[in-house]
């Protein structure tokens, strides 16, 4: 990846260089906040981590996850978000409770440390198993429930793709752990089938009319949709999520760019081969690079400035990370 612009040497300088700015902003508890003095959200905790790890900073990586472990509910699920340790929003989203799995497994990847594996064996089964007690007999996934227990009445499509990719992945982590959980088999299966035949069973009740990016490649990313319906589905939205020499755009009825955004459909692309737009996408994000080596979270492209303004975040350079070390045969959900 990005080979028209970098010589190896020079990626891996990069990449380090970025990692350095995610590991400089990881607290001592292990916990990685989007900035200083920010929140924690157990999803783009899990994103850094896996950056650490491609890294090579697999012990950062580890403390992140013990750090869950060790804030996970009874019931399985972590609050949305976390300061000092402490919950902020009394949320339980189903994606973050199922997101620690694809970490976990990539973190095993990246070390081969079977003890580790089963370590956090309890919290990925525990994880998984309340993001599936929101699973509807049609197959999606609700995305949350509050501090009552009661569950929010919609599935967003991007949540339940990445869920899908959680699932599979908690699955390799129970065949190396010579666990058997058909019921998580099934599972996946109907989330799979829900995917790609009733996308109506989708984000029903909430907002989808504002046009997310996520929703548009999330299901190639995760591998539902491939091939030919794939390259379908980028070229039908393509010239109304990106905006040529800048990126993705987050939603269609807002007009900046965001680099977390640009990365993942930069994946998705590779997952289908599209090397050359997959690239450019990236060259495209590299131009909102900080000299610290973090990236701005996005730009407003009407006006051409940074928004919102002064933010740098850990998860956007993880991503950048992720998707700078992709390729056709190495790239993150292909090997996990």
């Amino acid at each position: 990846m990005l080979s028209s612009r970098m010589t190896a040497s020079e990626l891996r300088e990069f990449v380090n260089r970025t990692g350095d700015f995610i590991a400089a902003h990881q607290l001592p508890s292990g916990a990685v906040p989007y900035y200083r003095d920010g929140v924690t959200d157990p999803w783009d905790h899990v994103e850094c981590a896996i950056a650490l790890d491609m890294c090579g900073l697999s012990d950062s990586a580890a403390r992140a996850y013990r750090w869950l472990a060790g804030l996970q509910n009874p019931d399985g699920s972590w609050w949305y978000t976390y300061r000092d340790n402490q919950p902020e929003e009394p949320a339980k989203d189903s994606n973050h409770s199922a997101y620690v799995a694809t970490g976990v497994w990539y973190h095993y990847l990246a070390t081969r440390d079977r003890t580790f594996l089963d370590e956090m064996w309890p919290v990925v089964e525990n994880g998984l198993c309340f993001t599936l007690g929101l699973q509807q007999p049609t197959g999606e996934v609700y995305w949350s429930r509050d501090p009552r227990g009661n569950p929010w009445p919609s599935a967003p499509l991007s949540g339940s793709s990445c869920i899908y990719l959680s699932v599979v992945n908690a699955l390799k982590i129970a065949h190396v752990l010579g666990i058997q959980r058909p019921e998580w088999e099934q599972a996946a299966r109907k989330l799979a089938r829900a995917i790609r035949e009733q996308p109506r069973l989708f984000d029903v009740h909430g907002d989808n009319h504002r046009g997310y990016a996520m929703n548009w490649y999330y299901p190639i990313l995760a591998g539902l949709i491939s091939g030919e319906r794939a390259r379908e589905r980028i070229t039908e939205q393509w010239d109304r999520f990106v905006v040529d020499g800048w990126g993705c755009r987050c939603s269609l009825d807002q007009p900046w760019v965001t680099v977390a955004e640009t990365c993942e459909l930069a994946l998705a692309l590779v997952g289908i081969g599209d090397m050359d737009r997959a690239n450019m996408l990236l060259e495209w994000a590299l131009r909102l690079q900080d000299p610290d080596g973090g990236f701005w979270t996005g730009i407003n492209v009407d006006e051409q400035l940074i928004y919102p303004p002064d933010e740098k975040t850990t998860w956007t350079a993880a991503g950048v990370i992720i998707a700078s070390l992709a390729d056709t045969e190495n790239s993150l959900f292909a090997s996990l």
